[in-house]
């Protein structure tokens, strides 16, 4: 039985884990790109659990879901750390809500640092956006998924707005960007 315990490891860690689902794009959805669907958990929602948000970046222009859970995999996490990913028109569609199986599965992310990351894994929503927030904007596509998603998230789980937080309020992160713009996250919060 060590055996095979030993080889399902050894598996787990040969794929990165990066199942999940897409919504549309707003801009081409009819509705709101049916974002009731990501309260559709293969895991009952744990409503007590999710207690914050926070808002990361990719690092790079063209990302998606599985070349961010190969980089994952390579720092030790066991796929992709995010439960939230939101195209920007490359590798995935401008605006494309990509839901991680970590949401699905109502798991602890993998995606918050610093001394207080494990109860940033343990308790927030972890949203990213592709792209490099140091090095070019978000596109309005992007920042209109991410207001929408944040705005439907503290809405059903009762997440206080002052609970949303970027990377770098958390840890020695430059996430999600010199280029985010916090002020307009901040007055769409209104706070």
């Amino acid at each position: 039985m060590t055996c095979v315990g030993g080889l399902l490891l050894i598996m787990d860690r040969s794929a990165p884990r990066a199942d999940g689902f897409t919504l549309t794009p707003l801009a081409t959805a009819a509705t709101t790109s049916s974002i009731e669907a990501i309260f559709r958990t293969t895991t009952e929602l744990d409503r007590k659990r999710w207690q914050a948000i926070v808002i990361h970046h990719s690092g790079s222009s063209v990302s998606d879901a599985d070349s961010i859970a190969r980089e994952h995999q390579s720092r030790g996490s066991k796929g992709l750390g995010h439960h939230f990913i939101i195209g920007n028109g490359r590798k995935m569609d401008d605006g494309e809500l990509y839901v991680g199986y970590r949401w699905q599965d109502q798991a602890p992310g993998a995606h918050a640092g610093g001394a207080k990351g494990p109860w940033y894994n343990q308790h927030a929503i972890s949203i990213c956006l592709v792209g490099d927030g140091n090095r070019q904007k978000f596109t309005p596509a992007q920042l209109a998924r991410l207001e929408h998603l944040i705005s439907t998230l503290c809405t059903e789980l009762k997440i206080p707005r002052d609970r949303v937080v970027l990377a770098r309020d958390i840890a020695p992160v430059s996430g999600p960007g010199k280029l985010f713009p916090e002020a307009w996250l901040r007055e769409s919060l209104g706070r």
